[in-house]
């Protein structure tokens, strides 16, 4: 039996949320775990985020996404203007994970090297994965990084993909925890770091897991 391919909406340093729901998951060596992005920011343990992604590069294929914050965090080396503005964006949060010093010289290489790794966007026969959003009429290799990053679906939702392939999207916290599904597009950002659920889909199947910060399980079938 192949492996599945689970979507994990934004976890924004929520790790205790992120290790109960990869054990509520049972993953498996030859699943396909797609990282949505924003690893980072707001919650309170981006540094064990990021700690456990790199482990669990080690368990199963994972294929993690660049979201709009971890391209902040990447952004904070290039001068003060582009630290501060992270800062601001809850970049804070993330910097207090790593100490007390509050500089980037805290943050571990292999934390940058994990973040400058990340993909644009992953499809499969089926389905693609992007962090925000997309262009309807654009192939994914010709994508704009503001859509695929930053633009929110409160302010655009677009028709379906040329491809007619489903497209699993995060980066705008639904309402309730619950995921928006309108058929050719699925959202699972429902909002761990802000009282909500770090969601993950079984993209084959339809399940899906769902962990609040506190490490509470709520499943669902789909």
């Amino acid at each position: 039996m192949p492996g599945r391919t689970i979507a994990v909406g934004d976890i924004h340093g929520c790790s205790i949320a992120l290790r109960r729901l990869v054990k509520a998951i049972d993953l498996r060596s030859d699943d396909t775990l797609v990282a949505l992005g924003d690893y980072v920011d707001r919650g309170i343990d981006s540094r064990g985020v990021l700690d456990f992604l790199i482990e669990l590069a080690e368990r199963c294929r994972l294929v993690p996404i660049l979201g709009n914050h971890d391209e902040m965090m990447l952004g904070a080396r290039q001068g003060r203007s582009d630290f501060k503005f992270w800062l601001a964006c809850g970049g804070q949060s993330a910097l207090d994970s790593y100490g007390e010093k509050g500089t980037l010289e805290l943050v571990p290489r292999a934390h940058f090297r994990f973040l400058e790794k990340c993909r644009a966007w992953f499809e499969t026969d089926k389905h693609f994965f992007v962090h925000a959003n997309y262009l309807p009429d654009l192939p994914l290799g010709q994508q704009d990084v503001h859509a695929l990053r930053w633009l929110s679906l409160r302010d655009h939702v677009p028709p379906q993909h040329v491809s007619g392939k489903v497209a699993v999207v995060g980066h705008t916290p639904q309402a309730l925890g619950e995921i928006l599904d309108i058929g050719y597009l699925k959202c699972i950002d429902t909002g761990c770091c802000s009282g909500g659920w770090l969601t993950a889909l079984d993209v084959g199947s339809g399940q899906v897991w769902q962990v609040n910060e506190r490490g509470t399980v709520r499943n669902a079938n789909g």
